[in-house]
């Protein structure tokens, strides 16, 4: 991250104005294909994505802040999520499990229907590692590849992908990167710290990207937006970081009242926290 002595020259991709300015807006479609298709196996090449309400898909507001429903269609027609997270959060596997039923369940056709179901990739870009891995390689992978499979290892059903991407495991440097895979995750992982853009960088897609993500060509609304959102990522996760590093009921007590401070729901608090309703209350 930036230090205060050395000002940012562009954003941080993991705060909500963030990532939505550089993957989530109409003029953005290029650079967010480029990097799924850099992601994705090659006979699942993208022809077309759509960015949907994500208000349909939160139940929460912080669910609002940490799914981003960017539905894509590769040439087979099959679909898939695209999201987010940006904190540490409890139950964070089973929301992404529940939020892959989304583009399951509007595949339903009215009347007769076979249930032939179009394939679906869950892609999460998490700015923290699982700490539930117990050997190597896991512990140190960047990209988890998990489907549903038999007690024998054989994939039970091969149309439900969750792809998720630890960034903090991402540890090349310019020098080490090779695909184009690498060069997305080298962006994303260090684009706060640059103050030049890398020689590696020399395609326009790279160019569009470093442009949408400069700080300089912002207007006064949009900085002031970015800061605001910047804030709230550095809090929260702050916050969220220290009760989970200590594992203690203190430190989940104090998460909680941060983050009341800061406005957020009780039923966000018990999802961030695993504490009851009442242990909220009595704060």
């Amino acid at each position: 991250m930036a230090t205060d002595k050395m000002k940012a020259k562009y954003l941080n991709p993991f705060t909500d104005f963030g990532f939505k300015k550089i993957f989530g807006e109409e003029a953005c479609k290029p650079l967010l294909m480029d990097f799924l298709n850099a992601l994705l196996p090659q006979n699942d090449k993208i022809v077309d994505l759509t960015f949907k309400n994500n208000e349909q898909l939160g139940q929460t507001d912080l669910d609002r802040k940490a799914i981003y429903d960017i539905y894509c269609e590769n040439e087979k027609g099959e679909k898939f999520i695209v999201e987010l997270q940006k904190a540490k959060q409890n139950y964070f596997k089973e929301r992404t499990i529940y939020y892959s039923t989304f583009p399951i369940r509007e595949q339903a056709e009215k009347g007769e229907w076979n249930y032939n179901l179009k394939a679906v990739y869950c892609i999460g870009i998490l700015d923290f590692t699982f700490d539930d891995y117990e050997t190597e390689p896991e512990r140190s992978e960047v990209v988890h590849n998990i489907k549903l499979k038999n007690k024998n290892g054989k994939v039970f059903y091969d149309k439900l992908t969750f792809i998720y991407l630890e960034m903090p495991n991402f540890k090349q440097t310019e020098n080490e990167i090779e695909t184009r895979l690498d060069k997305w995750l080298y962006f994303i992982k260090n684009l706060e710290d640059f103050q030049t853009i890398p020689k590696i960088f020399t395609d326009e897609v790279f160019n569009q990207a470093f442009e949408k993500a400069e700080l300089a060509k912002f207007g006064q609304t949009e900085l002031i937006s970015y800061e605001n959102s910047l804030k709230i990522y550095r809090d929260l996760k702050g916050v969220i970081d220290t009760a989970f590093g200590e594992g203690k009921l203190e430190g989940k007590l104090e998460t909680a009242k941060s983050a009341v401070q800061m406005g957020l729901k009780v039923e966000d608090i018990i999802k961030l926290t695993g504490l009851t309703k009442e242990e909220i209350e009595r704060l």
